[in-house]
């Protein structure tokens, strides 16, 4: 069997699937200008995660320490693969994320991985945690608290995810709104009545994105 992936191995992979090309495809949507861009395309960057799946999280976490996005997005997809394993650590996989919130900072490091590293995580436990990130001053912090409730509605749990859209409704980020009108649409999905009823007395609030994306399941 081979060694796992080092966090400096990476690093030569993607730079040896570079083009500048790429690099200016991936620059038009960064949110953060203290982001870097290697230019890699994302399904390379995909596939150098699932080959690190079984990379050390003290390589996962000198990966979150880049400022290059494919690293960290190399970081949030190899705790993703790792969360879809039966024999997993998935308190280990959770407090390094929770450790690290302030470098998961982009709206599709968070889906990437949130549903199964956080969401998954909480299935069975309390989820003070998500409240407290949907009241945050922090856009990305409120994205991940409704992000990760897509897997507890999986679960068909819908008390909480419906208690963070109450929360969330009214929110004045699109990247936020997004993400609320997707978990209502899976809530619907399960329980239509309820979607029905939220909409009555909230749908006014909701952008018209989220709610286009919630009367999807209706």
């Amino acid at each position: 069997m081979t060694e796992p992936l080092t966090a400096a191995a990476v690093l030569a992979e993607l730079e040896a699937a570079a083009s500048v090309d790429e690099r200016a495809k991936i620059e038009k949507r960064m949110t953060d200008e203290t982001t870097t861009v290697i230019g890699v395309r994302m399904g390379t960057v995909f596939d150098i995660a699932e080959r690190g799946s079984r990379m050390p999280l003290p390589e996962v976490d000198l990966l979150l320490d880049s400022d290059a996005y494919e690293m960290r997005m190399v970081a949030v997809s190899v705790l993703d693969f790792k969360a879809r394993q039966r024999a997993v650590d998935r308190d280990a996989l959770y407090e390094l994320w929770m450790r690290r919130l302030d470098r998961v900072d982009t709206w599709d490091y968070i889906d990437r991985a949130a549903p199964r590293v956080v969401g998954w995580y909480l299935l069975d436990k309390p989820r003070d945690v998500l409240f407290t990130l949907a009241r945050s001053d922090d856009r990305w912090h409120r994205r991940m608290a409704i992000t990760a409730a897509f897997w507890i509605i999986r679960a068909g749990d819908l008390d909480d995810p419906l208690a963070l859209c109450e929360l969330l409704a009214a929110d004045p980020e699109h990247l936020v709104q997004t993400n609320v009108g997707v978990a209502l649409r899976e809530i619907g999905r399960i329980d239509p009545e309820r979607l029905e009823h939220f909409l009555a007395r909230r749908g006014d609030e909701l952008s018209a994105h989220a709610r286009r994306t919630a009367r999807t399941a209706l």
